[in-house]
């Protein structure tokens, strides 16, 4: 991180200087008004803004709290130590971690030299990076979508070991810069750099963890970006060779844990990216075809016609463009 902002984040703030000086429990009514521990986005977000960022509050454990907004932690420096509905989640320089609404989180005491930042985010500040992602990775969109957004989701937290991508620690930083030091037009900014950074994201769904159910994200992640990789000519059984699992019981658990047949999710992925090539190219329609893994036109038209409501030809005309 750049030293200039990295000396900004790590000032002692009027709160960790009465922690210093003897207080030895947060201050409650800097988070909320109410008894219960829910940190209220009025607290910390001036009217009409979507997103802020705050220095993580080091020297005293934070205990158990939840927020009425979308919280996104970026360790710059350092760790911190947090857990997550009995999941503990160490964080190291670079890492990110995505907590819902419906995340219980306590935070151990941090060291001065730990410095990470806490984005408080509502959730309609994501419509834009949701849209920019559009057709593309549409399975992979649905399931961070769901993760942050659904309440009674079991996933309520992501975590992201991205320290060594520098792609998505350069846009972090982009982000943290622009509110910190309340640059022109950092809404739209930070709004399209969030999009890049979810897109870019996506490409690491490997280095994700969502604690009690990592195991399922894992097994959804490596089916996901097998799919993403290999849409043309990939196949089921190619897949469970890969990783090493009987294809009826692999079968199953695609089924289990995304809703869709993997055939299912084969077909998303090849129609989304049919769709994307008629907006944005002037390839023939025979050759998207191909392209995408069909061999037979005639099936290819009619779960084309199923899905977007029209002919390849009539969604090329309709959308290009746009």
């Amino acid at each position: 991180m750049d030293q200039e902002l990295l000396g900004a984040l790590s000032v002692i703030t009027e709160e960790e200087q009465r922690i210093l000086n003897g207080r030895d429990n947060i201050d409650q009514q800097i988070y909320t008004e109410k008894k219960e521990l829910i940190v209220d986005c009025d607290k910390l977000l001036e009217r009409g803004k979507l997103i802020q960022v705050r220095p993580h509050t080091r020297f005293i454990r934070f205990p158990k709290h939840r927020h009425n907004y979308v919280e996104v932690i970026y360790m710059c420096q350092g760790t911190t130590t947090h857990i997550i509905d009995g999941n503990q989640v160490v964080l190291e320089e670079g890492d990110l971690l995505f907590l819902n609404q419906n995340a219980e989180q306590e935070i151990l005491p941090a060291k001065e030299t730990d410095i990470a930042v806490n984005f408080i985010i509502l959730p309609e500040f994501f419509n834009m990076a949701f849209a920019m992602m559009g057709e593309e990775d549409n399975a992979l969109k649905e399931f961070l979508v769901g993760t942050l957004c659904r309440k009674n989701e079991l996933a309520s937290y992501l975590y992201f070991h991205v320290s060594k991508i520098l792609p998505i620690q350069n846009l972090i930083e982009n982000m943290v810069w622009t509110i910190f030091y309340d640059m022109a037009n950092k809404r739209s900014c930070n709004q399209i750099t969030m999009g890049l950074l979810l897109l870019q994201l996506l490409n690491y769904m490997d280095k994700m963890e969502t604690g009690s159910i990592r195991f399922d994200t894992e097994l959804v992640g490596t089916v996901l970006n097998y799919i993403e990789e290999h849409y043309k000519s990939g196949s089921l059984t190619e897949l469970a060779e890969m990783m090493k699992y009987d294809v009826y019981w692999l079968s199953r658990e695609i089924k289990k844990r995304t809703g869709k047949t993997y055939k299912e999710l084969l077909q998303n992925k090849r129609m989304s990216q049919a769709a994307y090539l008629l907006t944005s190219s002037a390839v023939p329609v025979t050759d998207i075809i191909e392209s995408v893994g069909y061999d037979n036109t005639s099936y290819f038209y009619r779960k084309f016609r199923e899905r977007y409501g029209m002919s390849p030809k009539e969604y090329r005309e309709r959308n290009r463009g746009e």
